[in-house]
């Protein structure tokens, strides 16, 4: 270890300071390059929330992959009698009477149509099946091209959201705007619903004569 004298004295102080400028200077630069990242506190607070958060999706994934499992171990062991066509399956569809215009804002015009359809399986029970829905309005009175007035397509999920059940009544309830199709109903007009059923794959058609 050296002794400083008293020569080497101020040449020790120059490169003291010299050092402490050339780190300010450092950290001023370093400082100016990072405007507007994240401080090392910062980062860290953020990686410690990553972590959290994907600790928490490994924790929910290995929850949903346990009860997948215990699915399959349940239907592994269903007995013959509980596979599916020995399930309450849709055997038709019916369109019920009180399909048919609505002047819902009472403004003396009839601009909804509601189609209420009601599935039904083999032993005559209405059912909540599951499946798209395809209804038509036809008039049947004008010519090929025009008699096809609308159409509209139902998703399942819109159609699990329209089930509609009263003490009176029980079936699908849906409506659709049929302001820019008709003025009035002045003569017989014809509702045609398809009904593809996603347990079995079958599809059933009805359909209903609305009249003036």
């Amino acid at each position: 270890m050296k002794v400083m004298n008293k020569k080497t004295k101020p040449y020790a102080k120059c490169i003291m300071f010299f050092a402490l400028l050339s780190a300010s200077l450092l950290a001023f630069a370093a400082g100016c390059g990072n405007s507007g990242k994240l401080t090392p506190a910062q980062e860290l607070k953020l990686l410690r929330k990553e972590k959290t958060q994907l600790q928490e999706q490994f924790e929910q994934s290995k929850s949903d992959n346990e009860l997948l499992k215990q699915q399959v171990q349940v239907l592994s062991e269903l007995p013959p009698e509980a596979r599916i066509e020995n399930l309450h399956q849709l055997q038709k569809i019916r369109v019920t009477r009180y399909t048919g215009f609505y002047d819902k804002d009472k403004n003396g015009k009839k601009e909804k149509l509601i189609v209420y359809i009601q599935p039904v399986d083999e032993q005559g029970d209405i059912i909540k099946a599951v499946g798209t829905v395809d209804v038509q309005l036809w008039n049947l009175n004008k010519p090929d091209g025009e008699a096809l007035l609308g159409q509209w397509h139902i998703e399942p999920a819109e159609l699990k959201n329209s089930w509609f059940a009263t003490l009176l009544i029980i079936n699908y309830r849906l409506t659709f705007d049929a302001a820019d199709i008709i003025e009035g109903v002045k003569e017989p007009l014809t509702v045609r619903v398809t009904f593809t059923d996603y347990l079995s794959g079958k599809v059933f058609k009805e359909q209903k004569v609305i009249k003036p």
